[in-house]
């Protein structure tokens, strides 16, 4: 059978699942709702991509879908975003950033206690980010003191996406200050009931609370949930990073492509469908996605074929940044002063909800998400063009 062959009949597969499995105008049903009523559904929903293979292509091949290969796993991508299907927005940095990092770096007594759990449906956030250290990951200053066989964790990490709900962190923490700062750094799995953990919502400007602070006050970790040695906790965090690029933008990407027609239906509920300038900015946002669109296939095609450069994943990240806020933006031009006093947003819908006011603001999230665009230029610049250096005392993370 040929390759053109399966590739279609994988498509028509995922496609023909879809048609049959998203649920009944979820955005209605999600337009304005509870934090709780979100979780239930997502919950829901990741159950049944579990169930049929759709949630973990790219785990090994064992696992439930497992073992695809990246084209596959592109064609999986397309198709969710095709068939506007919910996000699992919850779930993104257990089957990703917890997953990716177990399999890579966790010894198997990890691998078999956590991939299952999280293949069931436990939650897990991610705890990076510090008040004074996101960008400048290397100057966190959560603690973690090593007394037996357990660490002893104090401090504070925010910007959790989703921590109320997690079961599971993947925790940076500090447990040298003698070198240089990446060095001092041990990657840790820390379970959100122990106590002395705390978690604190936080209230963002859209009224929303998808981030959430939390608080470590004497939280005990067992030293078999260290992952990695002692010391090379940024080595590992650096393999977590790595696993949100590539497909996620396929998927990213895709969606605002999909969701052009919100736009041109904006025109005309306000009666700018016959305006020249509004219809020539349409058009310019249209290219923009098109070109996010084939930035992100272009990147995918090299990581399959092994030619993928240092700078590629930040050019995609940086392009994909830059078309949804002029998605967005457009979006609230055309909606005008009426467009500001919507209230409602759709929840498990990313960027794309036809709020438009609150879909530019969240536009925002990523210039900073997977990698602020400060860094992603720094990147780019030094590492694709051969630019100088900054001087070591201007650069993030580097003291």
């Amino acid at each position: 059978m040929s390759s053109d062959t399966t590739t279609r009949q994988l498509r028509e597969e995922v496609r023909a699942w879809l048609a049959e499995n998203v649920p009944a105008d979820w955005r209605r049903s999600m337009t304005g709702v509870e934090q709780e009523a979100f979780v239930a559904a997502q919950r829901e929903w990741f159950g049944k991509l579990a169930q049929a293979g759709y949630a973990t292509p790219h785990w090994p091949q064992g696992w439930p879908g497992g073992g695809r290969s990246l084209a596959e796993q592109k064609i999986i991508y397309e198709e969710v975003a095709r068939a506007d299907a919910p996000r699992l927005i919850l779930y993104f940095v257990a089957l990703y950033h917890a997953a990716c990092t177990l399999m890579e770096c966790g010894t198997p007594q990890q691998q078999d206690k956590y991939l299952p759990a999280i293949l069931s449906g436990e939650i897990w956030c991610q705890g990076f980010s510090e008040p004074n250290a996101g960008s400048d990951l290397a100057s966190l200053k959560t603690r973690a003191e090593r007394r037996g066989d357990k660490y002893i964790i104090n401090g504070q990490k925010t910007w959790s996406t989703m921590a109320q709900y997690a079961d599971r962190c993947l925790l940076l923490a500090r447990t040298d200050r003698s070198g240089p700062p990446q060095a001092g750094l041990t990657y840790l799995l820390l379970d959100m009931r122990a106590k002395g953990v705390t978690v604190r919502p936080i209230s963002q400007i859209t009224g929303d609370d998808e981030f959430a602070e939390i608080f470590f006050d004497d939280v005990e970790v067992p030293i078999e949930d260290r992952v990695g040695e002692e010391g090379q906790g940024w080595a590992v965090a650096q393999a977590t990073l790595a696993s949100e690029r590539g497909l996620t933008l396929v998927e990213l990407s895709q969606r605002m492509r999909y969701s052009l027609s919100m736009l041109a239906e904006a025109l005309k509920e306000n009666g700018c469908y016959d305006d020249p300038v509004a219809r020539r900015d349409l058009g310019v946002v249209i290219a923009k996605v098109d070109a996010a669109c084939a930035l992100a296939d272009q990147y995918l095609l090299k990581r399959i074929s092994g030619e993928e450069a240092v700078g590629d994943a930040s050019l995609v990240k940086l392009y994909y940044a830059h078309a949804l806020r002029e998605f967005t933006r457009l979006g609230r031009k055309i909606s005008g002063l009426r467009g500001q006093y919507a209230k409602t947003f759709v929840r498990g819908a990313t960027q794309e909800t036809g709020n438009w006011t609150l879909d530019f603001m969240n536009s925002y999230n990523w210039s900073i998400a997977g990698g602020s665009n400060e860094i992603q230029r720094n990147i780019v610049a030094e590492r694709m063009l051969g630019m100088p250096r900054e001087p070591k005392s201007w650069r993030w993370g580097e003291g």
